[in-house]
């Protein structure tokens, strides 16, 4: 929330800024309509079907939010890291980042095959979550904590119940949600002294 602003208990997260990552369909779509509810204005990224992350945005729009749509694959290096830094320049900085963006292609430990080990990489949403996030970590440790929150930003990482159930045949997707996991705890004891997470 902006210096000087009155908080509003219908719209509590406006004046903030939010990246929404895989927001065209299911959960990720869920958030972002939540989001812009609140009152945050969002990005909506999506890596495919632009139509339908525009009609994510429009609806946000209708209610009276601010909402663009943007494309990237945040599990790229030149795109996810650079997807938070666009962001941040058209809002002027990112409040919220929900880390949603995921991929399940199944392949059991034993294939090896090329197309399994692209799976396997491919498979792996903590890689996404790394880049957006070290993004935005960047961003809050470089300004200062909003009045509604004790943070200078928000990191919110989407997994699956697999991040503690072994699941035989999909060795590539839980192994991937169990480094979800990882990441997010280790990435919290960095960030949470400097209030930037």
């Amino acid at each position: 929330m902006e210096a000087g602003t009155v908080f509003d208990p219908v719209k509590p997260l406006k004046n903030q800024k939010a990246l929404v990552t895989g927001a065209n369909s299911g959960i990720g779509e869920a958030c972002a309509l939540a989001l812009g509810a609140a009152g945050a204005a969002v990005a909506i990224n999506y890596v495919s079907r632009p139509e339908d992350a525009e009609r994510v945005a429009q609806q946000i729009r209708q209610g009276g939010g601010e909402a663009i749509a943007l494309q990237a694959d945040v599990s790229r290096e030149e795109q996810g890291h650079s997807d938070v830094c666009r962001i941040a320049e058209d809002f002027g900085t990112i409040d919220i980042l929900v880390n949603n963006a995921g991929l399940q292609r199944d392949s059991p430990s034993s294939q090896d095959d090329a197309r399994a080990m692209e799976h396997r990489d491919r498979c792996q949403s903590h890689r996404a979550i790394s880049l957006c996030a070290r993004g935005r970590a960047r961003i809050s440790e470089a300004r200062r904590c909003v009045e509604s929150s004790d943070a200078a930003g928000k990191i919110i990482c989407m997994s699956s119940v697999h991040e503690v159930i072994p699941w035989g045949g999909h060795v590539n997707y839980a192994a991937s949600k169990g480094g979800v996991m990882q990441l997010m705890k280790s990435m919290a004891q960095e960030l949470a002294p400097k209030r930037s997470g």
